[in-house]
């Protein structure tokens, strides 16, 4: 499975997949510091499945720790999409077809409000983040529906003399995103669209397009930043109609490392982490540590 790590320029993309792999990426204040995507492999947490079966637990790709299992997931983190990105807009088509083989997206959101629509630095709080959602998932579906699209009458005349099922047909144009058939039926299905696909308008091929999106590409929010955000950012996240976890990338990359360095014993994604080597730390740095614990309790992780 590989996971597409999205979001518009300069809201931390780069800190958080190097946060989840421990692969270095170039990390700066700038839009478009990633031109090519980095690649690397991060892990989701499972209960391990041994004590089920009581039998010893004895993993061939995965670690197991304390009972938990990490599962191995391939993370692509591609360049910036900014509006417009489907007309060529900023690096536009480039970002869209290096998520073409991703199952899953996860959307890293600046939470705090603190850059523009295009990633430009602005004051916190004066940008709504709200925004930046709504424009990625339309920027990813218009770029479908352009796929889509092209050559459409040459399309239904092969639908209407084949007498090939239009999923199909649509299937075939969708193959190189990881799209199957059965995907397709499902969108045409909740988008209750006529069965004469001849009458489709505009319109009926954008919320198409868009329902598919939905099923074949779901996207979950990391509302990043959540240490500097306001409690009001986070919350209209929250309303939204779609998965959105509170993370801090800063926070969870000084805590892999502080853990790789042997100073503390955290295991990523636990609610909690043990300084066990103390007299290493200055005052500054243990400071940093119990800033980023008081911020673990509030949010969980």
């Amino acid at each position: 499975m590989e996971i597409g790590i999205v979001g518009k320029p300069n809201v931390g993309k780069s800190t958080f997949f190097s946060a989840v792999t421990l692969v270095k990426a170039e990390i700066a204040s700038y839009p478009f510091t990633t031109i090519e995507p980095n690649r690397g492999v991060a892990y989701v947490r499972a209960k391990c499945p041994h004590p089920y079966f009581n039998v010893e637990c004895n993993p061939k790709n995965a670690k197991c720790v304390k009972g938990t299992r990490y599962v191995p997931v391939e993370a692509i983190d591609v360049a910036g999409l900014v509006p417009d990105a489907h007309k060529g807009k900023g690096l536009g088509n480039k970002f869209l077809d290096d998520l073409r083989q991703a199952s899953a997206l996860i959307h890293i959101v600046d939470a705090s409000g603190g850059t523009d629509i295009e990633g430009n630095p602005c004051s916190i709080g004066s940008h709504d983040p709200v925004e930046d959602v709504r424009f990625l998932e339309k920027e990813i579906t218009f770029w479908m529906k352009n796929i889509l699209a092209k050559g459409w009458e040459k399309l239904a005349r092969q639908a209407g003399s084949e007498k090939t099922k239009i999923e199909a047909i649509l299937a075939d144009r969708l193959t190189g995103l990881g799209i199957t058939e059965h995907e397709i039926k499902l969108a045409m299905h909740n988008s209750k669209l006529s069965e004469n696909f001849k009458e489709w308008s505009e319109e009926d091929l954008f919320n198409l397009t868009n329902s598919i999106r939905e099923i074949s590409k779901p996207i979950i929010i990391a509302a990043n930043k959540c240490d500097i955000a306001s409690k009001e950012n986070i919350e209209k996240l929250k309303k939204l109609d779609c998965i959105v976890i509170p993370a801090s990338a800063e926070s969870e990359l000084a805590l892999r490392k502080a853990a790789k360095a042997g100073l503390i014993d955290y295991n990523p994604g636990s609610d909690d982490f043990k300084i066990i080597e103390k007299e290493k730390l200055n005052e500054k740095q243990i400071h940093g540590l119990e800033f980023i614990r008081e911020k673990i309790k509030e949010f969980g992780s």
